[in-house]
């Protein structure tokens, strides 16, 4: 089976290499990488460890994926993430095809977004602070996910037309969302702050970032211009695991995390909050606000306007328009 490129690794290469030579070849990032080898790998102990995946079939991996849900008790999001990491070892590294896959299947539990009231927003906010602080305000003005707002270049920014550019979102797209005037002034001291720290850099003969290998190869010098510099990055440079190049990457998305957890606890939210928690907030706060729900969807990146449909649920105006029937019952 040839995949439509025809690429095949090198033979001479063990499984594993030839498995991240391929996740290369077709730009996954680095994260998915790490993943989905570390699926490839459990898979593999789980049949003892020395049996080569080319001797091993559809029927093994819906065992496999099966024993996930019925011993491991994973996720449906889990189990996805398992298979699709398997589908690629087969499919573009041993080319075998797999067919008639029907695992035992983890239950995706639908539960409503958790959204918090625009008051519990703004004490949330005063209890963050700095760059932290700054970020969830642009999760929440932008409605971005937590890797968006983390991997932002600052030329993604554009302050003129008050706009975001969100690059390579999920699913691989593009889209732009509202730029919130109101933080302006405080991004464009961030950015001094970080255009200053790029020069440091340069003048100690570093000052490079990440970009994309067909970028890279395109735009050479573009890796060192502050165009491309993440507007959240990393104190303290670091050496990138694929090419050996020291470089300053963004922040870690754990930071974060943690901050607007320690805030909520603060705060008094007894609600289950997280950085996605600002992200539902948004779409949730824009539809009771009268924005349309196809522009929305666009602002949020869906693919499919019923995963925005979910907000319509949670808005608090068609809740408060509900009768309340104690008023009939009580004394």
């Amino acid at each position: 089976m040839e995949n439509e490129t025809g690429f095949r690794p090198n033979p001479k290469l063990k499984l594993m290499d030839q498995v991240r030579e391929v996740l290369r070849y077709y730009h996954y990032s680095y994260r998915t990488e790490s993943t989905y080898c570390q699926w490839i790998l459990r898979y593999i102990k789980f049949y003892g460890g020395k049996t080569h995946p080319r001797e091993l079939g559809a029927g093994h991996v819906e065992r496999f994926l099966s024993h996930l849900v019925v011993k491991g008790r994973v996720s449906a999001s889990t189990q996805r993430q398992a298979l699709n990491a398997l589908v690629f070892l087969y499919r573009r590294v041993l080319f075998i095809p797999l067919e008639g896959i029907a695992p035992v299947r983890s239950k995706k539990a639908k539960r409503p977004p958790v959204v918090l009231t625009g008051e519990e927003v703004q004490r949330l906010f005063l209890h963050m602070d700095g760059t932290h602080l700054l970020m969830a305000k642009l999760i929440y003005g932008s409605g971005l996910r937590l890797m968006e707002c983390i991997r932002l270049r600052i030329q993604d920014l554009d302050f003129g037309q008050k706009k975001l550019y969100v690059r390579g979102g999920k699913g691989g797209k593009d889209r732009v969302t509202v730029l919130p005037p109101n933080i302006i002034d405080e991004l464009q001291q961030h950015i001094a702050r970080v255009t200053a720290l790029h020069h440091r850099d340069l003048e100690e003969g570093f000052g490079e970032v990440y970009l994309p290998e067909a970028l890279a190869r395109k735009y050479p010098n573009a890796a060192r211009e502050i165009g491309w510099q993440y507007v959240f990055p990393a104190k303290k440079r670091s050496v990138d695991p694929r090419s050996g190049v020291e470089r300053r990457h963004h922040v870690l998305e754990s930071g974060l995390q943690k901050a607007v957890k320690r805030a909520a606890g603060r705060a008094g939210i007894s609600k289950r909050v997280g950085c996605h928690t600002l992200r539902h907030s948004f779409a949730t706060h824009m539809l009771e606000k009268g924005v349309n729900i196809r522009r929305l969807q666009e602002l949020l990146g869906h693919a499919d306007v019923k995963t925005t449909e979910i907000y319509t649920h949670v808005m608090k105006k068609d809740l408060d328009s509900l009768p309340n029937l104690l008023d009939d019952v009580a004394p």
